[in-house]
């Protein structure tokens, strides 16, 4: 089939001339249809959009591109069908040839036709198209409808014109008409338009023809077509117990006509076994609790023999699943208060459908689930991107969602096959102690295992009801013991503490992380009786914050090289994120927020500067809004988001400088030490040290970082009083001038470069409401990847060279210093401070002979 449709792409083009592929080479099936589009500078510049269809490439060129937009109606050309092994061609088509001319591949990824549109040669026949494309810039849902106006596709030497349009959903983009297609670099090889033409730089990766990489879905699909016993079930009698498939923590659902979507349910994990009109109730790791959910085994003792996967949980008053209200049901033996939700079938009387695809293995289980008791219901899941049904299920206050591959088979353990995204943080925790006031009961004292040691977490103060911390109390008082089960000693905690054996497990919900890595505002949700306390493991390692994230592109090279010789990737940035996050939010959590982005790396033509939210953002991301602004601003309130930033290619982060939580309220004041090009590194180091002798003789605690650059900030923590930000900035402002007047040769206070010559420019403007500095740790978008590092005054002395704190260096040398230590306790009161500088202002001007006497001097 694919010769003939290909007969006129062939008769189009002389092979001998041309580099264009003839559609000779195979190309090994996927798991989903593949779509590419291309930019293709010939005539005219245009796009290409190629949909996987039959063996070719249906193929439409776009004069515009496709835009965002679902107000603009984009023109498709219908044209020849293409081989597919042509999704891989970059490169030049001779003058003079069919197409002449540069070939980008814009973007690529795969495709599926919507429900109704399954039979994808009927709908193209009848002249409309609903579609999904899911790739590095595309996303979301699309429709190709045949206008009545134009060439009749079966005459004429194209097939018709069509429009293409953006269908209204979480991807679209109002106003935005042309979208992405204006950056000019390829998906394939990360060049330009004038590198392709020039025959520069690297040759573009595989993706038609490139062999399926072992676990992918074109492997898997190879796979599976090569076994002669590929979707046939094995017959066997069912194991005891099957360890369950898990999910894998990820920052967002993934994208794809792969995946189905499901809510994630905030209950308990069951497996049903059923045999001979008996039922039996599993936990996750096998205990029998057939008892405690006796209601739910009476009414699932009516189901075909089998082993179900699903999830036991109560329903609140509106419906929605309730892990309170699940934990109350079972404290009080109200198992008739509960209902199972069922998602996955196992095995059918004998047969083992493990190597089924999940869309087999749900089909079956609908079908057995009709007319089940209303305690038993079936899992709905969804095909439209997952990203809206996440936004939908966070406000509806659920857990989040589980996306799953529709043609992966069930394997137990944690892979990538199922992954789950969160509507909020979740962890849980052994509970090692508790504290009571008076004796009654007042918060848990929990931690966390590693390598078989008790490592303390944190503090939960909330989210006891009476009753709740009534039954607390009576599990806790028959657990304890003398001696703390944790190894270290533990901060001093507020009431009289009791120890107790490590043994019940608490899920709670949290903020985030303190600056030493504590559980910040955590509440206590319920028990988890049905797992073990020695499988609490510690999720803030950097590896299990990663593995909460995903990321497109990982390998996209963001620096070319961090000064040791080896590019940084979006990956390496995302890992950096996830090691110094920690540290950083406690400069960053609870303040607005602006990135730099750099999508094509910082030697890339796109990068622009963030600070409001935008559509697709990623829902780790705090969304705050701020007086006299009605678009939301970002801020990062945990080390996730910071790995999510990283998936946006946020190569620099630039906070306020307000107090936590507090925009209208200065919380830091930073003096930005910027020199001329002809002044020497020394003499930024002496200003510096200057500073601080003169905010340390007005009361305040000075910290110093360099800013990956060329210059210094010295940094104080303050607490506002009754000083605004306009005071705040008009104190600053002081500071600098006084160094300014002594020293007019050394300093200035006027931004112009021109006239900065030899001097120091002191830059008190970033102390003004929404006005921002680089972060702490902050990388910044300049070649050798440096960023903002946090210094100790032993460190800012001759010698210092900013050049050796790197992307790559930085987490290190962190480790091993003090730097900024005390910063949590340093803040002292502005207004005390600016009393005597007016104080100190107006002795000056009582005594000008003993003008010097004001500037400090360290003995």
């Amino acid at each position: 089939m694919p010769d003939v449709t290909l007969a006129k792409y062939r008769r189009m083009r002389d092979f001998d001339r041309t580099p264009e592929p003839s559609g000779r080479q195979a190309v090994a099936p996927a798991g989903a249809r593949r779509f590419v589009i291309q930019k293709h500078d010939a005539t005219r510049l245009h796009f290409d959009l190629r949909l996987e269809h039959d063996g070719v490439f249906r193929s439409w060129a776009t004069p515009k591109g496709p835009s965002m937009d679902p107000r603009d109606r984009r023109l498709a050309v219908e044209v020849e069908d293409h081989p597919l092994d042509y999704g891989d061609f970059e490169g030049v088509i001779p003058k003079g040839q069919y197409g002449g001319g540069t070939v980008m591949i814009w973007d690529r990824g795969a495709w599926a036709p919507e429900p109704g549109f399954e039979d994808v040669g009927r709908a193209l026949e009848a002249g409309e198209l609903k579609f999904v494309m899911e790739g590095g810039r595309m996303h979301g849902s699309w429709v190709l409808v045949r206008t009545r106006s134009g060439p009749d596709s079966r005459t004429a030497p194209n097939r018709g014109n069509w429009l293409l349009i953006k269908h209204r959903d979480a991807a679209a983009a109002d106003g935005d008409p042309d979208g992405p297609t204006g950056s000019d670099r390829s998906a394939a090889s990360g060049r330009t338009m004038g590198e392709i033409a020039a025959g520069k730089g690297r040759t573009p990766r595989p993706f038609m023809t490139a062999p399926p990489a072992a676990g992918s879905a074109a492997a898997r699909t190879a796979k599976r077509t090569a076994r002669s016993s590929a979707g046939r079930a094995r017959s066997a009698p069912p194991p005891d117990f099957i360890a369950p498939q898990l999910a894998r923590n990820v920052d967002r659902p993934p994208g794809g006509p792969e995946w189905a979507h499901e809510v994630k349910f905030d209950g308990y994990r069951v497996q049903l076994h059923i045999r001979g009109g008996r039922a039996l109730v599993l936990t996750r790791t096998g205990l029998d609790w057939t008892g405690r959910f006796a209601a739910i085994a009476d009414a699932a003792a009516g189901l075909p023999d089998g082993v179900y996967d699903g999830e036991v949980v109560a329903l609140d008053a509106g419906g929605a699943p309730s892990f309170g209200a699940l934990q109350a049901a079972l404290s009080a033996g109200r198992s008739e208060d509960l209902v199972l939700f069922l998602f996955d079938l196992l095995f059918e009387g004998g047969q083992d459908l493990r190597s089924r695809t999940l869309a087999q293995r749900k089909l079956r289980l609908q079908a057995v689930l009709a007319g089940a008791p209303q305690r038993i219901r079936y899992v709905e899941h969804f095909l439209v991107p997952g990203e809206t049904i996440l936004n939908s299920a966070c406000r509806m206050n659920l857990e989040g969602v589980v996306s799953k591959r529709l043609d992966a088979p069930y394997r137990s353990g944690r892979g990538d096959a199922w992954l789950k995204s969160k509507c909020r943080a979740g962890h849980e925790v052994v509970i090692g102690g508790y504290t009571t006031t008076n004796g009654a009961f007042r918060s848990l004292i929990a931690g966390v295992r590693q390598g078989g040691r008790l490592v303390y977490a944190g503090r939960i103060g909330t989210g006891f009801g009476r009753e709740t911390a009534r039954r607390l109390a009576v599990r806790l008082g028959a657990l304890e013991r003398d001696a703390s089960p944790f190894e270290e000693p533990l901060p001093r905690q507020a009431g009289a503490v009791h120890w107790v054996e490590p043994v019940l497990v608490a899920e709670i919900e949290y903020e985030g992380f303190t600056a030493d890595g504590r559980l910040r505002q955590a509440a206590f949700k319920g028990l988890r009786e049905d797992k073990p306390a020695a499988d609490v493991g510690d999720e803030r390692s950097a590896a299990a914050v990663l593995g909460r994230v995903t990321l497109s592109s990982p390998e996209k090279v963001l620096w070319p090289d961090a000064g040791d010789g080896a590019a940084v990737t979006k990956r390496d940035l995302a890992d950096y994120y996830a090691e110094v996050g920690e540290w950083m939010l406690a400069h960053l959590r609870g303040r607005p927020c602006s990135i730099v982005r750099a999508p094509d790396g910082i030697s890339g033509e796109t990068r622009f500067f963030q600070r409001h939210a935008t559509r697709g953002l990623s829902s780790l991301v705090t969304e705050v809004t701020v007086q006299g602004d009605r678009k939301p601003y970002l801020q990062f309130d945990r080390v996730e988001a910071l790995v999510a930033a990283a998936q946006t290619a946020a190569v620099e982060l630039h906070p306020w400088n307000c107090e936590p939580f507090q925009p209208e309220r200065p919380g830091r004041l930073v003096f930005d030490l910027d020199p001329a090009p002809d002044v020497p590194f020394e003499q930024v180091i002496a200003a510096a040290r200057e500073v601080r002798e003169r905010l340390e003789a007005l009361g305040l605690v000075a910290f110093c970082k360099t800013t990956g650059g060329k210059g210094l900030h010295v940094v104080t923590p303050v607490t506002a009083g009754d000083v605004d930000w306009p005071g705040a900035k008009a104190f600053a402002r002081s500071v600098c001038a006084a160094m300014a007047a002594d020293s007019p040769d050394r300093y200035l206070i006027v931004m112009s470069k021109a006239a900065r010559g030899g001097r120091i420019f002191l830059d008190y403007l970033r102390n003004g409401r929404s006005a921002t500095a680089v972060a702490p740790l902050s990388p910044r978008a300049r070649p050798g990847a440096p960023v903002s590092m946090p210094l100790n005054w032993r460190q800012v002395r001759k010698g210092l060279d900013p050049s050796r704190f790197t992307l790559r260096t930085a987490p290190g040398l962190l480790k091993a210093s003090d730097a900024w230590a005390g910063y949590a306790e340093a803040a002292r009161p502005l207004d005390e401070a600016v009393a005597r500088t007016e104080h100190r202002s107006q002795s000056r001007r009582s005594h000008p002979r003993s003008g010097d006497e004001t500037k400090p001097r360290r003995s």
